[in-house]
């Protein structure tokens, strides 16, 4: 079915996954993944903007990823900090905000440094919203609200006082999560924003992910019924 430009969801999170399968099949190594999974990301900014997406959440990096080898954290650090350098213009130029989310103090100070100036240079943009999940964790970020409300002075917890402290408090309601490579799991992803959000997995491995996979799970997420634990839209 075509889709529909007056239903296109406000907050769409991408799991991008596939990056090191797509560099086995090739023969490459992992990092050469990572590489092309940038030019991915390029084009699915430029494609929610140009699809009317008010949010984008991308996870970048996990809080899991460090158990990973220190040689390939280490590339995936300085691959953060070159895209983050390269791409901020282009972001500029489209209008992009830039904004971070997870506990990024214990990212390396020179991905600190390069992420906290593209933040600031493109914080005055009105566009599409690009997020960045980095040292990111679900379970985390409810704990980290949790004690964020408490420090406020929160004496009981309740889902209002979790949700205003969570690092996504302003932004929509996350309506979509995208998953590539098949796997059938959120991996500790957006864990209270995905309560009711929708969920669309794709065989594709994320550097071969383009802008007509995006429309594709747009259109599955239209035709679904959002019940939101009622009862259907389509039923008296």
């Amino acid at each position: 079915m075509p889709l529909d430009s007056a239903r296109v969801p406000r907050h769409v999170a991408v799991i991008m996954d596939g990056n090191g399968r797509w560099a086995a099949q090739r023969g490459l190594p992992r990092v050469a993944g990572h590489k092309a999974g940038v030019e991915s990301v390029r084009a699915i900014v430029r494609a929610a903007g140009e699809l009317g997406i008010q949010a984008l959440t991308l996870y970048s990096f996990s809080t899991e990823n460090w158990l990973r080898p220190a040689a390939e954290v280490g590339e995936l650090m300085k691959l953060l900090s070159w895209a983050l350098d390269k791409e901020t213009l282009e972001l500029d130029k489209s209008n992009v905000r830039l904004d971070a989310i997870g506990r990024l103090d214990a990212l390396p100070k020179t991905v600190q440094k390069e992420l906290h100036a593209a933040v600031e240079r493109l914080q005055e943009n009105t566009g599409l919203r690009l997020i960045l999940a980095l040292n990111y964790g679900g379970r985390q970020e409810i704990v980290d609200a949790a004690n964020k409300a408490i420090a406020s002075g929160t004496r009981t917890l309740n889902e209002e006082a979790i949700a205003k402290n969570l690092y996504t408090a302003d932004l929509p309601e996350l309506d979509l999560m995208i998953r590539t490579s098949g796997e059938m799991r959120i991996s500790n992803f957006l864990l209270w924003q995905a309560a009711y959000a929708e969920l669309h997995v794709t065989p594709v491995l994320w550097p071969d992910f383009r802008k007509e996979h995006l429309i594709a799970a747009l259109e599955d997420f239209q035709s679904r019924d959002r019940r939101f634990g009622g009862l259907s839209t389509s039923k008296s």
